[in-house]
């Protein structure tokens, strides 16, 4: 039983840093999104120098959730039987995912053209788009993991 304690420790007492790092990814992408946003006056190399940049990190933003946290959370649930909390995080991630393609167009549209006369509007949309995403990101965080931490602490 012991020995079940520490691989559980083992295994899950990672998955808070990889959250936080997750999290700060997102604080910094959201960083780049208000910069961009106050960027009005800027010449369109400016503005798409600071587009670029914000869409890298969105993209690795979202990548990493989809590739690499849900599937931590979800395992995490499944390790604890977790059934009520799996059930609530699969209707998030349906939330989530919902998001992904809008995120995806946009970078693309902005990967594929110098014309930034709908930015604004564009970056409005999104703004939208990312608050639903980090709003169900963070309900499937709550669910999923914070349900257990105090488990695998103990252990």
């Amino acid at each position: 039983m012991l020995e079940n304690c520490q691989d559980a420790k083992e295994r899950w007492g990672g998955v808070s840093q990889i959250i936080d790092r997750w999290l700060q990814e997102r604080q910094e992408m959201l960083v780049q999104y208000c910069a961009l946003s106050e960027t009005k006056g800027q010449t369109s190399d400016e503005r798409g120098a600071k587009l670029r940049r914000m869409c890298e990190i969105m993209v690795d933003y979202v990548s990493a959730g989809h590739f690499e946290i849900y599937d931590q959370l979800v395992r995490e649930g499944r390790e604890f039987g977790n059934e009520q909390a799996l059930k609530e995080a699969a209707e998030r991630f349906k939330e989530v995912d919902a998001t992904t393609e809008k995120i995806l167009d946009f970078n693309d549209k902005y990967q594929e053209t110098d014309d930034l006369t709908t930015l604004d509007t564009d970056l409005s949309e999104l703004g939208e788009t990312l608050e639903a995403r980090f709003s169900g990101e963070d309900r499937m965080i709550a669910v999923l993991h914070d349900a257990n931490k105090d488990v695998v602490q103990a252990s």
